[in-house]
C-alpha cells in the first residue's frame, strides 16, 4: 500500500490528530500530575510495564503468527486517546485527569513505544534491524506526535479563541483522511479479513477486558476514588488504535499492513467492551451508594 495516501496523507493526518490533541491541552494538565501522584504512578506502571507483559503472555498463549504478534505488542504500547476521554465523561470519570494522563502518556510513548516494538520484532521476527523502529524512524514518530501537540498547545496558550475555532475542522480533516487510509488497507487485505478476525478477535477481546479491569481495579485497591479510577481505567485501558494503525502501515515506519490488523480489529470491538465496562462500573457504584434498608 505504498501510495501517496500512506506516504503523504497518513503522516499528515496523524499530525493533524495530534495537533487537535494539543489544542485541548494546557501546561496545567501536566501540573495536575502532582495532585494525583499515586494514581498517575499506578496508571503509568500499568501502561509501561503491566499491559505489555500481559499482552506478551497472551500472544504466546494464543500462538499468534509473528507479524500479528508484533501488531498486538504495538497496540499494547500505544497510549490512550480522545475516545478514552469521551467514555470517561459518559460513565462518570474524572475527565480532567484523563486529559492529564493523555498528555503524559503521549510524551512517554515517543520513547517507550519504539522500545516495545523493537524488542517484539527481535523476539518474534528475529530481524529487528529491518522491521523495528530505529533511531531515524523514532525521530519521525517524534515529529508527527510531539511537535504537533506542542504547536497545538502554543496556539491554545497564545490564541485561545482561534484554538476553539480550529478544534472542529482539525478533527474533521483528520477523520476523513484516516478513514480513507484505513479503507485502503482493508481493501488490500479484503480476502483475508475473515481469517484475521478469527486469528486475533479472541485475543483482542481478552486483552481489552484485562486492560480495563486492571487499570480500574488496581487504583481502587490502592484506595483511589471511583471517579479517578474510572478515568485511569478508560485512559490506560483504551489504547489508541489509530496511532498503532498509522505506525504499522506507514511506509516510512513499519510498512506492514498485517501488523495493523490487531489494532484495526481492536478499534471496532473496543467501543462495545468499553461501554460494557462503563456500565458495570456504574452499576457497582450505584449499588455501593444505595441506602441500606
Amino acid at each position: 500500500m505504498d501510495s501517496w495516501l500512506t506516504t503523504v496523507g497518513l503522516p499528515v493526518a496523524l499530525a493533524i490528530v495530534m495537533l487537535g490533541l494539543g489544542l485541548g491541552l494546557t501546561i496545567d494538565d501536566f501540573r495536575r500530575v502532582l495532585t494525583y501522584p499515586k494514581l498517575v504512578l499506578i496508571a503509568l506502571g500499568c501502561q509501561l510495564l503491566l499491559l505489555p507483559a500481559v499482552c506478551f503472555g497472551l500472544v504466546v498463549a494464543f500462538g499468534l503468527e509473528p507479524e500479528l504478534a508484533v501488531g498486538m505488542m504495538l497496540l499494547a504500547a500505544s497510549p490512550g486517546g480522545t475516545t478514552a476521554n469521551l467514555y470517561s465523561h459518559l460513565f462518570g470519570g474524572h475527565v480532567a485527569l484523563n486529559v492529564t494522563l493523555t498528555a503524559v502518556n503521549s510524551v512517554l510513548a515517543v520513547v517507550t513505544l519504539p522500545i516495545v516494538v523493537n524488542l517484539s520484532a527481535a523476539h518474534f521476527l528475529g530481524d529487528a534491524a529491518s522491521i523495528g523502529l530505529q533511531f531515524d524512524k523514532v525521530l519521525q514518530v517524534f515529529a508527527i506526535v510531539l511537535i504537533p501537540v506542542a504547536v497545538g498547545m502554543l496556539l491554545r496558550s497564545r490564541f485561545p479563541d482561534l484554538a476553539v475555532r480550529l478544534a472542529g475542522p482539525v478533527k474533521l480533516v483528520s477523520v476523513v483522511v484516516l478513514v480513507a487510509v484505513v479503507a485502503g488497507a482493508v481493501l488490500k487485505e479484503r480476502d483475508n479479513i475473515g481469517d484475521y478476525f478469527l486469528a486475533v478477535g479472541a485475543i483482542v477481546l481478552v486483552f481489552n477486558a484485562l486492560s480495563l479491569a486492571a487499570c480500574y481495579g488496581l487504583p481502587r485497591l490502592a484506595g483511589v476514588g471511583r471517579r479517578e479510577a474510572t478515568a485511569a481505567g478508560m485512559e490506560i485501558g483504551i489504547h489508541n488504535s489509530t496511532l498503532a494503525i498509522a505506525i504499522a502501515i506507514s511506509p516510512a515506519l513499519l510498512d506492514n499492513t498485517r501488523m495493523a490488523v490487531p489494532a484495526a480489529v481492536y478499534g471496532i470491538t473496543m467501543f462495545f467492551t468499553a461501554a460494557a465496562f462503563g456500565y458495570l462500573v456504574n452499576r457497582r457504584r450505584a449499588a455501593a451508594e444505595a441506602p441500606v434498608g
